[in-house]
């Protein structure tokens, strides 16, 4: 998926986008490949918990992880843009009552996100961005 036109309008409106983003908050990581080391920049709504940035791996509900679940699983330090700040994130992969947790916050804001859990049999993957 080409996101060059998002990142684009992103960097130019301080993290405001329109398009399928429109209304959300949007974040931009940019991560490494897991396997190619190639740098990629991927655009991801987020929640807030304190301080901590949420980011739901969700695929829209498809059977497999996006394939930047894995960038942060095997390179967790990242750089992270949000409105018109940018700083050094480490991806921490939450599990259990914590994961459900905030999934579920992240879903009472994004109800979406509970269709996709619906269409999925995999547990979806919730991910905290720490600021370094």
């Amino acid at each position: 998926m080409d996101n060059s036109k998002i990142i684009e309008e992103f960097r130019a409106n301080d993290g405001k986008v329109g398009g399928m983003f429109g209304g959300m908050n949007l974040l931009l990581m940019t991560t490494k490949g897991a396997k190619s080391g190639k740098e990629f920049i991927i655009p991801v709504a987020y929640t807030k918990d304190g301080e901590n940035f949420v980011v739901v791996a969700s695929k829209g509900g498809a059977p497999t992880n996006p394939a930047w679940y894995y960038n942060l699983i095997a390179h967790p330090e990242i750089i992270v843009e949000v409105d018109s700040e940018k700083f050094q994130a480490r991806a921490v992969n939450t599990t259990d009552k914590e994961r459900e947790r905030l999934f579920n916050q992240h879903a009472a804001v994004y109800p979406t996100f509970n269709d996709y859990k619906a269409k999925t049999t995999r547990e979806i993957p919730v991910l905290t961005l720490e600021r370094l």
